[in-house]
């Protein structure tokens, strides 16, 4: 089996992703607020998933945010398909290749150093599908997260 990978452990410029951002939501005639965008640079600039309560922390200037209001923009983002939930972790990370559309996203999750890699793979996403038509079941969502040890983490002494 052939699969590429992408991690979301080593970020990319946060710049770049949310200028896309800009784009997709522009082209969709959806509002890009500055909460909105703030939130997605910091999941963009973290090297691993942040809670709604981290990223509170992180995009109040002056005065407290209420994690309401990150909380929303995190629902924005996910809608407009620009991040991921990790449910493992109750923590959100930026999509670096949305939107996903119906695509099938695997997680690993690593238990010792908190990095999440994203394993897309096209022969388990068509196997998954054939599997779920043969059933007769409509999923909500197909997402999985698998937790164990990154090479990294598992190389380590």
């Amino acid at each position: 089996m052939n699969i590429e990978r992408r991690s979301t452990g080593s970020r990319r410029a946060s710049a770049a992703l949310v200028s896309r951002a800009e784009r997709l939501c522009h082209d969709q005639n959806l509002r890009f607020t500055p909460m909105r965008r703030r939130v997605l640079a910091e999941l963009a600039a973290s090297p691993e998933p942040l809670t709604a309560y981290d990223l509170a922390d992180r995009v109040r200037e002056e005065k407290r945010v209420a994690p309401v209001t990150v909380y929303r923009a995190l629902e924005f983002l996910l809608d407009a398909k620009l991040i991921h939930r990790i449910v493992i972790r109750n923590a959100y990370t930026a999509c670096d290749h949305a939107p996903h559309h119906d695509a099938t996203p695997v997680f690993l999750v690593c238990t010792r150093c908190g990095t999440v890699e994203e394993v897309p793979s096209e022969a388990f996403q068509r196997d998954l599908s054939e599997t779920i038509a043969e059933a007769g079941f409509r999923p909500k969502s197909r997402v999985f997260e698998i937790e164990g040890e990154c090479a990294k983490c598992h190389a380590a002494p």
